[in-house]
């Protein structure tokens, strides 16, 4: 009985953490040049659905990665701001952002 009970329990805790989206930290340090955020180091997230966000590690604010992200903002179902108040200019191209590809990827390794 306490066999079950225990493996009942082991199974229902490792479920949760296959539910749970997954988060990673990443820096500057990382990415040298191709850094694309004005704080020194953010945490992404991916959600059920392929919903990537980008969070500010010290204020826990968030902030839309991707297209169902957006949505997600759009419809409510999140509260977030938008990700230009974090994004680096480009140097290299006046007038644009710095790359997100880099950042969308590895978020999407989490999924």
């Amino acid at each position: 009985m306490k066999k079950t009970l225990l493996g009942g329990l082991l199974l229902t805790l490792s479920a949760s953490c296959f539910a749970a989206p997954q988060v990673v930290t990443v820096s500057r340090l990382e990415y040298g040049k191709a850094w694309a955020f004005t704080r020194e180091e953010v945490m992404l997230q991916c959600r059920p659905g392929k919903a990537l966000f980008v969070i500010n590690d010290s204020t826990l604010a968030q902030y839309p990665l991707n297209d169902v992200a957006e949505q997600w903002v759009k419809e409510g179902k999140v509260s977030a701001q938008p990700l230009s108040i974090i994004q680096l200019d480009d140097p290299k191209n006046p007038g644009h952002k710095m790359s997100l590809a880099p950042f969308i990827e590895r978020a999407g390794t989490l999924c």
